[in-house]
């Protein structure tokens, strides 16, 4: 699969370059727009990974000429956490939106989902720690074997999944599982978040994906 990266950051560019190919990618950088939009008509790829900041051509007009003769994937990268950044970006289809600072194994997760959601062949439908996710189903497998999960168990780690290496807080959580229950606390989210640990140990004694950041959230690491 070939991913193209603009970013006009050199040390940026680099560490997500190697996070990427060590993950299999076939990773091409360019440090402008136009420089990317010459690129792309010479080879056709599979996803893009473009810095909104860039010093000559915007990461959103960039994604609208890459776009114009074909469906193409589109993670933005941005050192701006302006709601009405995200807002447009999602707007004008962007897969992902990533902001700095990030982990560069954590982009390359999001990578692969975007990818495996969009259809890539290539791409493996388990992650790196074990996970296998059906969606439709609502359906978890862990190292192989379906875990057995209650209703809100599996709405916590479907969202946690959903943003691999993201911290989520409490009150997200809240939103995105238990939206249906106002009488919920964020007590019922640490209670589930042990329930669901002890099943994970059961099948892998020796790892504990999900992480606890005091006084910020949870966040699941596939590494």
């Amino acid at each position: 699969m070939r991913i193209l990266l603009v970013e006009d950051e050199s040390a940026i560019a680099d560490t997500v370059l190697y996070a990427l190919r060590a993950e299999g990618f076939e990773t091409t950088h360019c440090l402008t727009g136009g420089e990317a939009l010459r690129e792309a008509q010479r080879v056709a790829y599979d996803l893009a990974v473009l810095d909104i900041g860039l010093p000559d051509i915007g990461g959103f007009a960039l994604c609208r000429e890459l776009r114009r003769d074909r469906d193409l994937p589109v993670i933005f990268l941005t050192a701006q956490n302006a709601e009405a950044d995200r807002i447009l970006g999602l707007e004008i289809g962007a897969d992902d939106y990533v902001t700095k600072p990030f982990s560069p194994r954590e982009l390359a997760t999001r990578v692969r989902v975007v990818l495996r959601r969009k259809g890539g062949a290539n791409i493996p439908a388990e992650s790196e720690a074990g996970f296998v996710h059906d969606g439709e189903g609502k359906r978890i497998r862990y190292r192989g074997q379906a875990l057995d999960l209650t209703r809100y168990e599996y709405g916590l780690l479907a969202a946690l999944l959903q943003r691999p290496g993201a911290v989520l807080s409490r009150a997200q959580l809240m939103d995105r599982v238990w939206g249906d229950a106002l009488d919920s606390g964020d007590r019922t989210v640490d209670t589930h978040i042990k329930t669901l640990r002890a099943k994970l140990r059961e099948i892998g004694p020796d790892s504990d994906p999900i992480r606890t950041h005091r006084g910020l959230g949870y966040s699941l690491e596939l590494g």
